[in-house]
């Protein structure tokens, strides 16, 4: 495992990226690669699940894969969270409990991806034997919803979205009326794969989560939707990142 910090020109933010290759020979065409956002808190569960899991491929179904860990800086983690993960909005509608907390701002998630998509990205593939057709994103929250983001907005960039928890909610749950933006970026050739995960006890992004997989579907998507018994919003990435990975290598 390594560790490089970078500097983006698009956010004028330095990143901490954690880097997992897995220690046997890369297949021909190079390994698989999964961008984790929110690396401080989740590099590390799915790290450990690809790691463990492809040591029995016959049981597991899990591929070798590299897992790159995305990381803010933790003093500003959650202030850039909502700068990073969300689309820049004309009129922004937030639900009551976050009026009053988006003083550093929001709407950046133009630049983000370009940093990961014109300055990240590179890097790995310049450095580590990457299979660029088996690219896929994964997000928590606002982690998830800028994973769907990118899927409705610049879907050739990964293969298979990987959306836990999303925050469908965000502005006015805009991405329940993009459906549009699908067809436009050809996210609807039928060759992209979305897992959504939400816990049980999650309340209305149950139902959120639902609704954007039946949308999802609609417009020739390949989804997966999986409600985790007995989680909530803080407990379930560890209980579904293992089925995550299975889905992703199966597909």
């Amino acid at each position: 495992m390594s560790h490089i910090r970078l500097t983006s020109k698009y956010t004028n933010k330095t990143y901490d990226i954690e880097v997992y290759i897995p220690e046997i020979e890369p297949p021909s065409d190079g390994f698989p690669i999964y961008y984790v956002l929110d690396g401080l808190y989740y590099f590390s569960f799915v790290r450990d699940v690809v790691r463990i899991q492809q040591l029995n491929r016959e049981k597991t179904g899990v591929n070798a894969a590299i897992v790159i860990g995305i990381c803010h800086q933790k003093e500003e983690m959650r202030e850039q969270r909502f700068i990073d993960f969300t689309a820049p909005a004309k009129n922004l509608t937030i639900p009551e409990r976050l009026k009053g907390k988006l003083s550093g701002g929001y709407g950046g998630a133009e630049q983000f991806f370009k940093f990961i998509e014109l300055e990240l990205k590179p890097y790995i593939d310049q450095h580590y034997p990457v299979n660029r057709q088996a690219q896929y994103l994964f997000g928590h929250s606002l982690g998830g919803y800028f994973a769907l983001w990118c899927l409705y907005t610049n879907p050739i960039a990964f293969k298979n979205y990987i959306a836990i928890s999303p925050s469908v909610w965000w502005n006015d749950e805009e991405l329940l009326h993009m459906g549009n933006l699908l067809i436009e970026n050809g996210a609807n050739n039928g060759k992209h794969h979305v897992f959504i995960a939400v816990g049980e006890h999650e309340g209305f992004m149950v139902d959120d989560a639902n609704r954007i997989g039946t949308l999802l579907n609609e417009y020739n998507l390949n989804i997966e939707i999986y409600i985790a018994p007995d989680e909530n919003h803080a407990s379930v990435v560890p209980t579904v990142v293992s089925r995550a990975i299975r889905f992703c290598s199966r597909n």
